[in-house]
């Protein structure tokens, strides 16, 4: 199995319950372990999600920190998804059964594995696949409400990004990328000089740790209060330009292996430790040009008989008894239908991800069976495929895309930490027995 199908099943393991099955045996009666809002975690919610990350811990040969204070951090991880599907259930945010079902084929696929392989895979793994499938479903659900939540809190100024285009093109265009891990010890809300000289106090103990030679992702795991902690800290790859402007100041120039910090924030200390440094890879910038018939599903129009009426679209198509055009103006309902469904070129990362995966798979002039995406379903076909060189329009979407991702981190960590401050949280003290 690749890597990167063991990565994802850590992480949906982290970030959203656990997925074991139940033992036949007796099962001493589930308990409330914690309120959030109107929703509640269940002791056994916990202690499925312990006996996992324990399991996906071993399996990647990665130490964790005492069960007590992994406790903690799955305590806090399963409120805060709590607080943010109920976040989702008032924005209105659902997923269906059929973007569940593409999203897994499109999981399998990208493991070089049919369905049903993936699903045996989930299970050798020790995982219940029922409850892995609803797991997806949540991280789908929880990514939604973060994106349209940030999307309301982070403000880029057209002056913000003409300053980095000219930044970008006074720099190398190989610019140097840092993998980072990142530790925050947190202030409490409305902090006293007490919490702040007690949170410093920790920071300092931290870094003591890490400068003798402590594993980076068991603090994390064991101490930080950012999002990521369960992830052992990791943010993934970065520029300085992606990074926020007061780690970038810092990290600059420097080695493998540094930590910096404690780094004085509005949320606490953070605590940044360069994991590795790469050059830049340059990658050419792809555009495709499609058109496709929109059919949304409604009371009135099932999700099945929505999908059979676009394979009946394409098997006239294809036998030649109808021109996708005249289709496409008659039935689609998507804005493109006056124009016979024609998309024009775009780069396919602005896509739904669904739509953007299914135009992966075709040639030039080939069909890609009716599928769902977040939209409904889709008849699609590849019209054009080029690569070209970034425009300066490209140049300023990536330096907006720069800008939003330097913010992002900490105003995802400001977001949870005003949602839980607002909300009634009340986390019991149960014994284990």
């Amino acid at each position: 199995m690749k890597n990167s199908f063991k990565l994802f099943t850590l992480a949906s393991s982290l970030f959203l319950g656990a997925a074991f099955t139940l033992q036949a045996e007796e099962v001493p009666l589930d308990r409330i372990a914690a309120v959030a809002n109107t929703g509640v975690v269940l002791e056994s919610e916990i202690q499925d999600l312990l006996k996992s990350i324990k399991q996906q811990a071993k399996n990647n040969n990665q130490d964790l920190p005492s069960d007590s204070a992994l406790r903690v951090q799955v305590m806090d991880k399963l409120i805060n998804d709590s607080l943010i599907l109920q976040i989702g259930e008032r924005m209105g945010i659902q997923v269906s059964d059929a973007q569940l079902d593409e999203t897994l084929s499109n999981m399998a696929r990208d493991n070089n594995l049919s369905l049903e392989q993936f699903r045996e895979n989930i299970i050798a793994d020790g995982l219940d696949y029922e409850q892995y499938r609803e797991s997806v479903r949540t991280e789908l659900i929880s990514g939604e409400v973060r994106r349209a939540s940030m999307q309301r809190r982070i403000y880029i100024s057209p002056q913000e990004v003409s300053n980095l285009l000219k930044m970008m093109k006074e720099q190398s265009t190989n610019e140097v990328e840092y993998q980072l891990g990142h530790i925050l010890i947190a202030f409490p809300a409305e902090p006293s000089q007490e919490d702040i000289n007690a949170a410093k106090i920790r920071a300092d103990k931290v870094i003591e740790l890490l400068n003798n030679g402590s594993d980076f992702a068991k603090i994390a795991i064991a101490s930080s209060s950012d999002s990521n902690a369960l992830k052992g800290g990791e943010l993934g790859w970065k520029t300085v330009n992606e990074m926020p402007t007061l780690f970038s100041e810092i990290i600059d120039g420097k080695d493998k292996g540094t930590i910096l910090g404690p780094i004085r924030t509005g949320l606490g200390f953070s605590i940044v430790k360069v994991m590795d440094i790469r050059g830049k890879e340059v990658v050419e910038i792809e555009e495709v040009q499609s058109r496709h018939i929109l059919i949304k599903p409604s009371v009135i129009l099932s999700e099945a008989k929505a999908e059979e009426m676009l394979q009946g679209f394409l098997d006239k198509i294809n036998a030649g008894e109808a021109d996708f055009a005249d289709l496409a103006k008659e039935h689609s309902e998507g804005p493109t239908s006056v124009k016979g469904g024609d998309l024009g070129w775009a780069n396919p990362n602005s896509y739904d991800p669904a739509f953007r995966e299914a135009l992966a798979r075709l040639d030039i002039d080939e069909y890609h069976k009716p599928f769902r995406s977040s939209f409904g379903w889709h008849l699609v076909q590849l019209t054009g495929r080029r690569m070209l060189d970034a425009t300066e329009r490209m140049n300023e979407n990536r330096a907006y895309q720069l800008l939003y991702n330097r913010k992002l981190a900490m105003e995802s960590a400001r977001w949870i930490k005003e949602t839980r401050d607002q909300a009634h949280i009340e986390v019991f003290d149960l014994e284990e027995k």
